[in-house]
C-alpha cells in the first residue's frame, strides 16, 4: 500500500501538485493499521493509501486538506477509546499519533519580462528552488542563451499568450515588462487568475496610474487585493541586481508564509498613499 503512496507522491511532485501526506508515528495499544501506516490526501478531496478507515481517519483527511492551505505540519493524537470503537465497529483502544505533512512541489514562477530585472532576478530564483518560466514578447531577450537554467521561455505576445495558458494557482508571477504599456495589459489579464503570488514593479506613481486605468476599466478593486505592488521588499534597491534581490526576497517570505497577501482594507489604504 505504502509503494502506491510514495508513487502518487512522486507523480504530484511531477505534475507540480500540492498534497499532504498522513503518516501513522506511534502507536499504542490497540490500533487498526501499524505505524509508518500512510494515505496521501489532495486538494480536491483524492486519496491513495490509508491509516485504517473510520472517523478518525476522515479528521486526519480534513486536517491533510487544511495542512495543503496553511501548508503547516502537525502531529494529532487519536484515542481509540471504547466509545470511538462503538462509533466506529473497530475494536481497538489504543492511542495513535498521526503526522500530517504537506507535500508542496518546488515552487513554479513565472517572470513576464525577459529585461534586466527579469535576468537577474531568473538568475537568483533558480538557484534558491524555483522552476523559472520567462515570458516576453521579445526574442532577442526571451532566449535560450539567456535564460539557460529556465523550464520554460516563450517568446510570444504577452496577453495573447496569458489569454490561452492555464496558470495554476499554486504559481508565483512577477510582471516586471519594459514599459507601463505592457504592465497594465499584463496585470489586466493575470489580476482575475487565482494565484499563489501576483507581484507588479514600479514606482508608486507608476501603479496608481495603473491601477486607475483598471478601475477606468471597470476592473474591481477586489481583484487587485492581493496584487504586490510596488513589487519586492524595502530594502532601498536601486540597481537590476537589487530589485532582483527584494523581490526574490518577498517570494521567500510568500513562500514561507511570513508575508500574506494584502487584505481588501490594506489596498484601500495602499490606494490612496498611492494617489
Amino acid at each position: 500500500m505504502n509503494q502506491e503512496v510514495f508513487a502518487a507522491v512522486a507523480e504530484a511532485l511531477e505534475r507540480g501538485e500540492a498534497a499532504a501526506l498522513v503518516t501513522i508515528v506511534s502507536t499504542t495499544g490497540s490500533t487498526p493499521q501499524r505505524v509508518g501506516a500512510k494515505m496521501l490526501v489532495f486538494a480536491d478531496g483524492r486519496m491513495v493509501g490509508t491509516i485504517g478507515g473510520g472517523c478518525y481517519e476522515n479528521d486526519a483527511f480534513w486536517k491533510a486538506r487544511e495542512a495543503i492551505t496553511n501548508r503547516r505540519p502537525q502531529v494529532i493524537r487519536y484515542e481509540l477509546s471504547d466509545d470511538f470503537a462503538q462509533e466506529t465497529g473497530l475494536i481497538c483502544g489504543g492511542q495513535m499519533d498521526v503526522y500530517i505533512e504537506p507535500i508542496e512541489p518546488s515552487p513554479e514562477l513565472y517572470i513576464v519580462g525577459a529585461g534586466h530585472v527579469g535576468f537577474h532576478l531568473a538568475r537568483l530564483a533558480h538557484e534558491v528552488g524555483f522552476r523559472v518560466h520567462v515570458v516576453d514578447d521579445r526574442e532577442k531577450f526571451a532566449n535560450r542563451e539567456r535564460f539557460p537554467t529556465a523550464v520554460e521561455i516563450v517568446a510570444e505576445d504577452i496577453p495573447g499568450w496569458i489569454a490561452r495558458t492555464a496558470i495554476p494557482a499554486h504559481v508565483y508571477v512577477v510582471i516586471v515588462t519594459r514599459g507601463h504599456t505592457n504592465d497594465l495589459e499584463a496585470l489586466r489579464a493575470l489580476a482575475p487568475r487565482d494565484l499563489r503570488y501576483l507581484g507588479l514593479i514600479g514606482s508608486r506613481a507608476k501603479v496608481a496610474r495603473i491601477y486607475d486605468q483598471l478601475a477606468a476599466d471597470a476592473m474591481p478593486a477586489e481583484l487587485l487585493k492581493n496584487v504586490h505592488a510596488p513589487i519586492g521588499l524595502d530594502i532601498g534597491a536601486v540597481t537590476p541586481q537589487e530589485i532582483a534581490v527584494s523581490i526574490l526576497s518577498e517570494l521567500i517570505a510568500v513562500k514561507h508564509g511570513k508575508m500574506r497577501s494584502r487584505d481588501a482594507q490594506e489596498l484601500s489604504m495602499q490606494w490612496n498613499n498611492l494617489k
